[in-house]
């Protein structure tokens, strides 16, 4: 059975599975846009597979990462900027 990850998005402190993208521990929280596009839409992942790029976040301080390419690590910092 996964162990529980616990790390911060956005200042808060909240957990996920262990094996699971940053993409998908963002929506299983419910949270559905990672990003604001340049006129200010929300976007989230889109494809899934690293193409999009709709999916990035800053995570621990590294900016445009791609967060359906990531996996949620111990103590790691999400930043949206949605």
């Amino acid at each position: 059975m996964p162990q529980a990850i616990e790390f911060t998005i956005n200042g808060n402190s909240v957990s996920a599975r262990e094996g699971q993208t940053v993409a998908a521990a963002l929506a299983n929280l419910g949270i559905c846009a990672s990003r604001r596009s340049v006129s200010g839409e929300p976007r989230g992942p889109l494809c899934g597979m690293g193409i999009c790029f709709e999916c990035e976040v800053t995570v621990d301080q590294k900016p445009h990462v791609r967060g359906c390419q990531l996996l949620v690590h111990q103590g790691m910092k999400v930043q949206t900027g949605a």
